[in-house]
């Protein structure tokens, strides 16, 4: 389903689904703590299988007129869950609401796996 937003009485402008979904991984991925979406794609080898299998993991539906987002990450071992899982819902938030002005209703998290970080 695409979103439609009225920007004045005489222009709409449409945006994919999938466009809200990207960025709201993108948004994810920015975040310090979270090192892949789900539990097997780095954002290093995000450009090698594309920005399909990156999609696997997050889930966009609009209700009430309001976007909800559901996404699921893997986190550093180490990082507070819940202060790391607010952070993204806040930078996911800003993110599409900054991008697409569309309100934002829900933005779900999901910690679908642990990343262990070797010291070097």
């Amino acid at each position: 389903m695409d979103y439609e937003k009225n920007i004045n009485c005489e222009r709409h402008v449409k945006i994919a689904n999938d466009v809200v979904g990207k960025i709201a991984a993108i948004a994810a991925l920015e975040v310090e703590g979270v090192s892949a979406m789900g539990n097997n794609i780095t954002t290093e080898i995000m450009g090698k299988v594309g920005m399909k299998n990156l999609m696997k993991n997050v889930k966009v539906e609009i209700l009430s007129g309001k976007v909800n987002v559901e996404l699921a990450i893997t986190v550093d071992y180490g990082m507070n869950i819940p202060g790391l899982s607010q952070n993204v819902q806040t930078r996911v938030k800003q993110a599409i609401e900054n991008m697409t002005s569309l309100e934002v209703g829900d933005v779900n998290v999901r910690i679908a796996g642990i990343n262990l970080v070797k010291e070097d």
